[in-house]
């Protein structure tokens, strides 16, 4: 499938979706549940994996290189499924590519704030979300009178990227970042990070059944398929869509990850950065 001119994209055209690596699968799935007509590109960008320390500059880069990609690949509307990307990037991405629209990840204080108890809320998300002004932007808005406790979680997003869901190593990172906002009366728990809704079983046996725990995927999925019924853009079915994947890394790691997560079996297709340019390995 190839680019479209501007004014001309068709309901049959895909989704674009990418992610710096496997966390974006947590907003895949719930694209999949939401518009299971839709046909899905997801591209994990696992040689650069993870974005959450990089510099702001560099992320937008990838960013834009990777949103070229899946245009020329078809696609009719792009999921930035990463709290750092959409930090870094979701801005210059709308300004660089008007023709198409985008649909980028915000931690969910706003839900946390108006729903709290404690007026104490958790946000687990990586230093590029924590620092950038979509985030600060986000608690200025809307968290008044709420105090609110964050943790970069280091290491979390390489563990998850490792498929060590259930490991010592990755409760001991989370018993770090969750025993002391436990301790300051936190009653919910923002993700501001895709990667981590796959741990919120661990999470959850940490923090007992009175903390709440916020997944944005599900209001990602549902905004993508508000801009796609507003635009006419949404596919009509009756037949299910289908999904391919990409990966800057190894096939056969992603592969595996589809098969043990989310139950696929699917083909995976690697790419090669050239420079700053996505093509086949």
């Amino acid at each position: 499938m190839t680019l479209q001119p501007s004014g001309s994209l068709t309901p049959d055209q895909p989704i674009g979706i990418f992610d710096s690596g496997v966390g974006g699968l947590s907003v895949l799935r719930s694209l999949r549940q939401t518009l299971p007509f839709e046909s899905i590109l997801y591209l994990a960008d696992q040689a650069h994996v993870p974005y959450g320390p990089r510099p702001l500059e560099e992320v937008r880069a990838f960013s834009a290189s990777i949103t070229r990609f899946l245009l020329a690949q078809g696609a009719k509307l792009i999921v930035v499924a990463c709290n750092a990307a959409s930090a870094a990037a979701l801005h210059y991405l709308r300004q660089e590519f008007p023709a198409i629209q985008f649909v980028g990840m915000e931690p969910a204080v706003k839900p946390a704030a108006e729903t709290t108890q404690t007026n104490h809320v958790g946000v687990l998300a990586t230093p590029a979300t924590l620092q950038g002004s979509l985030y600060a932007s986000v608690v200025e808005r809307f968290a008044h009178g709420v105090v609110i406790h964050e943790d970069p979680c280091p290491g979390l997003v390489e563990q998850i990227e490792k498929g060590a869901l259930d490991q010592p190593e990755t409760r001991a990172i989370l018993e770090r970042a969750l025993q002391p906002m436990l301790a300051a009366q936190i009653d919910t728990i923002v993700l501001g990070c895709t990667h981590y809704p796959f741990v919120i079983p661990m999470i959850r046996s940490i923090c007992g059944q009175g903390v709440r725990v916020i997944d944005p995927a599900p209001a990602v999925a549902r905004q993508a398929a508000r801009l796609l019924e507003a635009s006419g853009l949404a596919a009509p079915g009756p037949h299910p869509g289908t999904v391919q994947y990409f990966t800057s890394g190894s096939a056969g790691e992603l592969a595996r990850i589809l098969q043990s997560w989310l139950g696929v079996q699917a083909n995976v297709t690697a790419l090669a950065w050239n420079a700053l340019h996505l093509e086949p390995a």
